[in-house]
């Protein structure tokens, strides 16, 4: 069978001076000195030697830099002029999610949103699982951000929803544990349960969602939110929260292994299921690390689809960047 196509959905960018242009970070990650500072010719190089043909860009959590307020959507403005002229430069090989000022801004993000998209030419939406930290945390779910699906909603547009850099109540227990590995898939898991247990997720159904990570530890607590939602008052039965977890789509990043994967196999349609790597967050090396562990789970119509089938469904758009190729 011919190498199959394929398309990375998960793979950032690190613009110079922002907090992930540093090779030690306060999340408590060290990147790979490599890939600092990174350039669009860093993630190519990775990408040839991975036979990655598309990578669809988004910038990491926590970006653009808080507050809300005049500089924050500035700053969200300039991500996007930035990914949108990686795109222009490189046109057969990068896509891009769009970053949005604090969500809490609310008019400022819709603005923003409409501008990357119709403007731009962004192929989707970047989110984060939470805006603000502690009690001032506010998650995707917020009854306040309505107007925000209800816009993404309207345009069934595929967004990429990532766990948030957020600290526990807790330090992370060990010098190799933190945020990004102890932290973020939880945040995704509270981000999609929050969707699902309020009813946002079947309200606005034709979003498409993609969460990080396999859905960090979705899969794994959905049971668990099925029923004991259900009983703090969840207005869904415990079989329709497992339904509509069923209806986000995952990214294999960081995750891909024979017991994660068929967790995934077993839980979602077969279609839900994307490739995706976290580079430069990750090196070439980890990258390949978990790149095989797919390439040796699925038979060669599983792998095809996981690799680029599904996503170019979910996001037909994309096959304009690879025809030209």
């Amino acid at each position: 069978m011919a190498r199959s196509l394929r398309i990375d959905v998960h793979h950032h960018i690190f613009p110079s001076g922002s907090r992930r242009s540093v090779h030690r970070d306060p999340i408590g990650y060290h990147f790979p000195p490599e890939n600092i500072p990174w350039t669009p010719e860093i993630s190519l190089r990775t990408m040839d030697a991975l036979g990655i043909d598309l990578a669809v860009l988004s910038v990491p959590t926590g970006l653009p830099d808080p507050p809300a307020g005049p500089d924050n959507r500035r700053s969200a403005r300039e991500l996007n002029e930035m990914l949108a002229n990686i795109c222009k430069d490189h046109p057969d090989r990068f896509g891009w999610f769009a970053a949005t000022p604090l969500l809490t801004d609310t008019e400022a993000a819709l603005a923003e949103i409409a501008y990357a998209l119709d403007v731009l030419g962004a192929d989707g939406v970047g989110l984060a699982s939470s805006y603000g930290l502690g009690k001032d945390a506010v998650y995707v779910g917020d009854d306040r951000l309505d107007p925000i699906w209800q816009e993404l909603d309207r345009r069934g547009v595929a967004v990429h929803l990532h766990g948030a850099q957020t600290p526990s109540s807790t330090h992370w227990p060990d010098k190799t544990l933190g945020l990004p590995i102890s932290e973020v898939p939880n945040e995704t898991y509270k981000a999609a349960a929050h969707l699902v247990v309020t009813g946002k997720k079947r309200r606005y159904a034709n979003v498409k969602i993609i969460l990080s990570h396999l859905g960090g530890s979705s899969l794994i607590l959905a049971p668990r939110v099925a029923v004991l939602s259900h009983h703090m008052g969840s207005l869904l039965t415990p079989e329709e929260i497992l339904a509509d977890f069923k209806t986000f789509y995952v990214d294999t990043a960081l995750t891909a292994y024979e017991t994660t994967l068929q967790t995934a196999k077993n839980f979602l349609p077969p279609d839900h299921v994307l490739f995706g790597t976290d580079f430069p967050a990750i090196s070439k090396d980890m990258a390949a690390w978990y790149q095989k562990n797919i390439e040796q789970f699925y038979n060669d119509n599983e792998l095809k689809a996981v690799l680029s089938d599904n996503i170019l469904k979910l996001m037909p758009g994309l096959q304009k960047r690879i025809a030209r190729a």
